[in-house]
């Protein structure tokens, strides 16, 4: 009798654990009626409400969360501040959830926002001057970007393999020994009239009043491989409301509006 009881206990006890262990177990499926949607100022903004205004339509509320940097997004994402963040692009938060160790997975495409060169004074790409100083982000994916992008331009010559980790240690060849300062990235238009020129992010360039198209003397191209995204928590991946999200972002209605807004300063990419 007391082996068959100890018996039963450990069976008992086995399922309980097995049950703590599950992963399904611990997830809460996003609330169908309300979500809270992380996204930097600006243009992801802009886009973000008009999702917003289509969901009301079916009587689904998205509360925007808009933040002035690109830290927290993720950070909040991942401690469950927010339901979904879309505001960055996949080698940013590859490199972001991998040196925090933080469980978050894109699920979708939103819009290319292609990186440009910008002055204050120049108007052209060959008025940069030998020794001049040049801006560019100081976080690792967007100062690769903004590398590549200079290499491009014809500034600098990166080694073979930099690729999408670049830093300004693989500049192989500077030919007017241009000078370089990393800056935080939101910040880098309001310091442009002391630098000769910058790399800057369309959001915020975009934010400051420019006009990518108009206002660079050199643009990203349009198939540039940094597409933004739209991430989540993992384990969310195939959440039924989390897929209603990202048929409302991908509608015509929302492409259309990003192609007359932004007039071509920013890609629908889906």
């Amino acid at each position: 009798m007391k082996k068959t009881s100890l018996t039963l206990i450990t069976l008992a006890l086995l399922v309980l654990l097995s049950a703590c262990g599950s992963t399904d177990a611990t997830i809460t499926p996003l609330d169908p009626q309300h979500l809270t949607v992380g996204v930097t100022a600006g243009p992801h903004e802009e886009i973000l409400e008009k999702v917003q205004e289509i969901a009301a339509r079916d009587g689904i509320e998205i509360d925007i969360q808009v933040f002035t940097e690109y830290v927290m997004p993720n950070i909040a994402l991942a401690e469950g501040e927010l339901d979904i963040n879309s505001f960055q692009h996949q080698p940013y938060l590859d490199n972001f959830a991998s040196e925090r160790n933080l469980e978050l997975v894109s699920v979708a495409s939103t819009v290319i926002f292609p990186m440009g060169i910008y002055a204050s004074e120049y108007t052209d790409l060959a008025h940069i001057q030998q020794g001049d100083l040049i801006g560019f982000p100081n976080d690792p994916t967007n100062g690769a970007r903004a590398l590549i992008l200079l290499e491009s331009a014809g500034l600098i010559t990166l080694k073979e393999d930099a690729g999408v980790t670049a830093t300004i240690l693989d500049i192989e060849e500077n030919p007017l020994e241009l000078r370089f300062i990393e800056l935080e990235a939101s910040q880098i238009p309001r310091q442009l009239d002391e630098l000769a020129a910058a790399v800057i992010n369309a959001n915020f360039a975009i934010e400051h009043g420019y006009v990518p198209t108009e206002d660079t003397i050199y643009l990203e191209s349009g198939n540039s491989p940094w597409v933004n995204v739209i991430a989540v928590r993992t384990g969310h991946e195939n959440d039924e409301t989390l897929k209603k999200f990202v048929e409302y972002y991908h509608l015509d209605e929302v492409r259309q509006f990003i192609d007359d807004h932004f007039q071509g300063s920013i890609i629908a990419a889906w």
